[in-house]
Parts: structure tokens; C-alpha cells; sequence
């Protein structure tokens, strides 16, 4: 369960816990300051949850507008989705907007180095057919050294990836 806190920007006023939308509306619509004036503004922190929905939260930049997505991704994407949505927003520069989840044009590798990528890559074929007797000749390295220009390296959630923001 993911746990969130509203804290005030309003320096009169007490913040509160939530794990929910309804949650956080129901406390918000009820919070006030010390003068019995309404709270309508705070900052929205991670406080608790899986490792991933905290990288998500910086992703985003949780805040009051994405609240109601954010808690829709929790709830409702795979970790794979996530990771995307991590990438694309938070490392290639993409806006974040629920309505278009999987529309970014991001390829995500789980692999654990560039090294690991261009073995893949050439046991895939993309780099042509190459023949059992030159195998013990490839020189990975320098392929991992190229596919270093065009491609990133990210750890989320504990897992290293390789990417591409196309």
C-alpha cells in the first residue's frame, strides 16, 4: 500500500496521511489552518510503498494536478508500464499525462550492461549473419562502447536497464 502525505504550504496548518484519491480528497476538502481559514494548497510527498511507485512519484513530480493519475498507475500498471513511463518522463523529457499511457516512443532493454545489450543484438542477427567460426572473435566491448552513444543506462527499482528515447 502506497502511503502519501499533503503537507500545507500554508505554515499554519497541519498536514496529513492518505493512501487513497478519496482519502486525500476527504482530509483536504476538511483541512484548515489555525484561523479556520481552508488549506487548498500542499505538497504531496512519498512517504511509504513499493521502491518503484517512489521512482515513479519523482518521475512525475507528484503533485496535487497528478495525483489522481499517479494512484491510477499505482493501482492499475504493471511494473513494466512503470518503467516506461519512468524512462519516457523522467529521462527523455516527455510530458506526463495519463490519458496516453505506452504512446512514448521509448525502447527498454533488461539487461544488465551495454555488454549483455550487444550480445543480444548480435545473437538476434541485427548486426547480419554471422558465422559459428568468427563468434570467438567479436569484439563485444566495442560494440557495447557504440551502442553506448545512442543508448542510456538507468537502475529502477533495483534492476539495471538499457534504453533508447527515440
Amino acid at each position: 500500500m502506497t502511503q502519501l502525505h499533503a503537507q500545507p504550504y500554508d505554515i499554519s496548518a497541519t498536514g496529513f496521511y492518505f493512501e487513497s484519491v478519496e482519502e486525500y480528497q476527504e482530509k483536504a476538502d476538511k483541512a484548515v489552518n489555525r484561523y479556520g481559514d481552508p488549506v487548498e494548497e500542499f505538497e504531496i510527498q512519498f512517504i511509504d510503498g513499493e521502491r518503484i511507485d517512489c521512482e515513479l512519484a519523482e518521475a512525475i513530480g507528484l503533485s496535487q494536478c497528478t495525483i489522481n493519475a499517479y494512484f491510477e498507475c499505482v493501482d492499475g500498471l504493471e511494473d513494466s508500464s512503470k518503467i516506461e513511463i519512468i524512462i519516457a518522463v523522467g529521462e527523455c523529457g516527455y510530458d506526463f499525462d495519463a490519458d496516453c499511457l505506452n504512446q512514448w516512443d521509448v525502447t527498454v532493454y533488461h539487461v544488465d550492461s551495454f555488454r549483455d545489450l550487444a550480445i543480444e543484438f548480435v545473437e538476434e542477427g541485427i548486426f547480419g549473419d554471422i558465422s559459428k567460426s568468427i563468434e570467438n572473435y567479436i569484439d563485444y566491448e566495442a560494440i557495447a562502447r557504440d551502442l553506448s552513444i545512442d543508448y542510456s543506462e538507468i537502475e529502477i527499482d533495483g534492476k539495471n536497464l538499457i534504453y533508447r528515447c527515440d
